[in-house]
């Protein structure tokens, strides 16, 4: 089974967010333990700056940037708006 681990940046980002947006973060966190690139995550590999990263989709304005450490762990990077890209 896959654990996951997560950046203070991550934790702060979360925190910060709507109770309905974590709500959902939490559905999807159980999909990504058992399968990171479920196509209902909508799971993709980010470029340029962020290039060892992925992103997935909690739903259609909210994103979650994660890198893949092994095939048993992951750590969650940042959670938030496209806006997370640029910083």
């Amino acid at each position: 089974m896959i654990k996951l681990f997560y950046t203070s940046q991550f934790i702060k980002s979360l925190k910060k967010l709507p109770e309905n947006i974590t709500l959902l973060f939490e559905d999807k966190q159980a999909f990504i333990i058992i399968n990171p690139f479920n196509p209902l995550l909508k799971t993709h590999k980010l470029k340029g700056k962020l290039k060892e990263y992925y992103s997935f989709s909690v739903n259609s304005e909210y994103r979650v940037i994660f890198k893949v450490i092994n095939k048993f762990k992951i750590l969650f990077f940042d959670i938030g708006t496209h806006e997370i890209y640029k910083s």
